[in-house]
């Protein structure tokens, strides 16, 4: 027997693929790395005609200017729905945290919304997905079929009966009325239907006549099973959460509670030629978005991995 391992054969068409993978990585990680350097440079380096690829001197002077602007609470929590119950017809607020920099608040405010609407959507998804996969009811087919119809919709189509729903339920201005809309996602019920589908129902029946109830069977059978799904979900709904710069735009107009996106437009409004502040803002707001998806990643990969499988 011939012990020697066989090497590896390096065909053309791998190291062309892997030239072009390795160009298209370069592209697309060139505007962050711009963005990251352009935030430590100095006024006169960011205007200049010839580009500095690599800052000749490091300054901390845009964020300095970043986190100097007008203060704010560092955490508003405002309870939804509160008005219908206050004596004064106003949301109930909460205060906590010492007075922190405009811009950790819009960061903290981004957060909280992407966060919030990410697990929200994740859970109504998760069930409405196993609901129209694995459970039989008369309308099945048709609220499956208007569910993929509402996916091609528009959001400029719904956006004024969707303000004025926000407004007559008194949550306009406040975070919640980014929050609720994001949290019936078409795209999510559909996603995950397609991995419900994937769950074998001997498995569901067997936990039935072992006397489960259907919310024990969701969360200790289904659940699990769809848990790529779900980390895909995860990442697309903080993403799309995180840059609905055009719902934030229409729902919030208080400056405390701005998102980073609406903060970062803001400051180019205000400033039009201080590239290096809005390139701050702008490396501020990129962070979450990359820990987020390190963190998901490994669930993001298989879950485009089985749904590719799938078909």
């Amino acid at each position: 027997m011939d012990t020697k391992k066989k090497k590896k054969k390096i065909s053309p068409y791998m190291v062309f693929s892997t030239i072009v993978i390795i160009l298209l990585a370069i592209a697309f990680a060139f505007p962050l790395y711009w963005i990251l350097t352009g935030s430590f440079k100095t006024q006169i380096s960011i205007n200049s005609t010839t580009p500095e690829w690599w800052p000749s001197e490091w300054v901390m002077t845009n964020y300095d200017k970043l986190f100097s602007r007008q203060k704010s609470p560092l955490w508003e929590f405002a309870v939804p729905f509160s008005s219908h119950f206050s004596a004064d017809g106003k949301d109930i607020i909460w205060w906590a945290g010492p007075q922190v920099p405009a811009a950790v608040r819009w960061l903290i405010n981004t957060v909280f919304m992407a966060v919030a609407s990410m697990i929200l959507t994740c859970i109504t998804s998760a069930m409405a997905g196993y609901a129209l996969a694995k459970k039989r009811f008369v309308g099945r087919s048709i609220l499956f079929t208007l569910i993929v119809c509402a996916m091609a919709l528009p959001k400029q189509v719904i956006l004024i009966p969707l303000l004025r729903e926000m407004s007559s339920l008194q949550l306009y201005n406040t975070i919640w009325a980014v929050i609720f809309p994001i949290v019936g996602w078409p795209f999510g019920v559909f996603l995950m239907k397609q991995f419900s589908e994937g769950i074998p129902g001997e498995m569901l029946e067997a936990a039935r006549i072992d006397g489960a109830s259907e919310a024990k069977t969701f969360v200790r059978i289904a659940l699990p099973m769809i848990k790529p799904g779900i980390g895909a979900l995860a990442i697309f709904t903080f993403i799309n959460s995180w840059n609905d710069y055009f719902m934030q735009l229409i729902m919030l107009s208080s400056t405390s509670k701005l998102t980073i996106s609406l903060g970062i437009a803001k400051l180019q409004a205000e400033n039009s030629t201080d590239y290096g502040l809005i390139m701050a803002g702008a490396a501020l707001a990129a962070v979450p978005i990359i820990i987020v998806f390190l963190a998901f990643q490994k669930y993001f990969t298989k879950g485009i991995t089985m749904g590719a499988v799938k078909g």
